[in-house]
């Protein structure tokens, strides 16, 4: 493959750079790096909705291969989204770190993904990618992501290292963590409480015991919060407990005293993005502050969980980026972790299939997503977790799902969903199941957080090896739980 390629400063001050790519007497044109990274991406439904995505294969290998010569720092003066006009692009460029950018500094997006693989493969590796974390942005791991197959996605993603506490440890080496998601269409407590049970008695829930509520309704969130509490409490189950509602309703809670553990609130990479979901920063914040001065935890005082998804930005119509140009979605969802990762989260979450398939088509689509969204979060140094998931009108199914999930247990993924059945009646889409986590952390050799363990054993359903033992709920000190 013989090619040239040039790069086009603008004809007048504030204009656009263009990219331009020879091949085989054809000359392809990007402008600015809003287009390139966009025509660089994988294909999904989602960018051909917005318009952004290359119009053919040849035209996608061409702009991976102009996306490769780009310098990494390129991307702190080239912005996609204006600073002007959006909060989240100021965030990121005032919390970038010099001093930890230096190592790689000097390094193309090309270079940088040779530089990630010889590191990912050597013994220093969670010492290097952690110490290189604030030195990146967003769209710099976007950008690299997009040169890089699914093994090298795993690879790297499996020497990277993101620990967290609060009551439990997350993160660490050989584990495999579970949000126990007991959702009820009515917020029936008898409900919740026996899908607590059941997620208990696989040795779910060490991530995080999490409802989303039917009723967003401050008194039933505040019910629910109490029902996780007192079970907590209890059977002295070291874990969280989440009910995901919005921030401002959990700060009322707060005020009001309610056993608040984790702060939730669902994110996105624009300004416009975050509007849509009615949050502010300052508003995340806040919660952040009031959530910690609780001392509710025991391990460490992390308390933010957040929830992405690629697409929510075009959902909102919040996408448009420099020149008014479509920001791809794989590119705005990376800028929402480093959201996330100036509020020093406990969990974050890509619920990856969630959105539909106007956004990501089918099971491939899906898979790829999920790996490139976990790579981005770990390396820019956030908790990652992934709702393993599809909607029932998308070219997808449990196969797939299976798939994404041995794949992220390779990763090194932080945490996962459990539901019921794998099949949430709520929320109406399809996850992954408590015997799922199971099967991962069996053929795997995954163990639970090493507190939520100690735990399992204290209560006898250790089995020795890490392993979840078979016994009849009545027999257990759960068994008032099925009452």
């Amino acid at each position: 493959m013989r090619g040239r390629h040039t790069v086009v400063p603008p004809t007048s001050p504030g204009g656009t750079v263009r990219y331009t790519q020879q091949l085989h007497g054809s000359t392809y044109e990007f402008r600015g790096l809003v287009d390139l990274m966009a025509k660089a991406s994988p294909l999904r439904s989602g960018d051909l909705l917005a318009g952004c995505a290359a119009a053919s294969d040849a035209e996608r290998a061409v702009a991976r291969w102009a996306l490769a010569d780009v310098p990494l720092a390129v991307f702190l003066d080239e912005q996609l989204v204006p600073a002007e006009t959006d909060d989240v692009t100021r965030l990121i460029l005032e919390q970038h770190d010099v001093a930890a950018f230096a190592p790689v500094r000097h390094l193309t997006v090309g270079g940088f993904r040779d530089w990630l693989l010889e590191v990912a493969s050597g013994p220093e590796a969670p010492t290097r990618l952690t110490a290189l974390a604030p030195g990146l942005t967003p769209e710099m791991v976007a950008a690299v992501s997009k040169l890089m197959r699914n093994q090298d996605l795993i690879a790297v993603a499996a020497a990277t290292r993101v620990v967290t506490g609060f009551r439990t440890t997350l993160g660490l080496p050989g584990r495999l963590s579970t949000r126990l998601q007991p959702n009820h269409p009515t917020d029936d407590h008898a409900g919740v409480a026996s899908a607590i049970l059941d997620g208990l008695l696989l040795g779910c829930g060490d991530a995080v015991i999490g409802i989303n509520p039917a009723s967003d309704n401050p008194r039933t969130v505040g019910r629910l919060l109490h029902l996780v509490d007192e079970v907590r409490q209890r059977y002295d189950i070291p874990t969280q407990s989440c009910v995901l509602t919005h921030v401002t309703t959990t700060l009322d809670l707060i005020a009001r005293r309610a056993p608040v553990d984790l702060v939730f609130q669902s994110i996105a990479g624009t300004q416009g993005g975050n509007a849509g979901f009615g949050v502010e920063l300052s508003m995340l914040a806040d919660a952040r502050e009031a959530a910690v001065s609780l001392g509710r935890g025991t391990v460490g005082d992390q308390v933010m969980y957040f929830e992405t998804g690629q697409g929510s930005a075009l959902s909102a119509g919040a996408h448009l980026g420099t020149g008014g140009r479509p920001v791809d979605q794989q590119t705005l969802e990376a800028r929402a972790y480093g959201v996330a990762r100036a509020f020093d989260p406990f969990i974050v979450n890509t619920v990856v299939g969630f959105i539909g398939p106007e956004y990501l088509y089918d099971g491939k689509q899906i898979i790829r997503a999920g790996l490139e969204d976990h790579f981005c979060a770990k390396l820019l140094g956030v908790p990652m977790g992934v709702d393993v998931c599809y909607t029932n009108h998308a070219e997808a199914d449990q196969d797939d799902m299976d798939s994404l999930l041995t794949l992220l247990g390779v990763a090194g993924c932080t945490f996962v969903i459990a539901v019921p059945g794998a099949d949430d009646v709520m929320l109406g889409y399809q996850s992954t199941s408590f015997h799922d986590a199971l099967y991962a952390r069996q053929v795997l050799g995954r163990r639970t957080a090493p507190e939520f363990e100690a735990w399992l054993d204290r209560i006898g359903l250790l089995e020795p090896g890490g392993g979840v033992r078979s016994v009849d709920p009545a027999s257990t000190l759960l068994r008032e739980l099925a009452s």
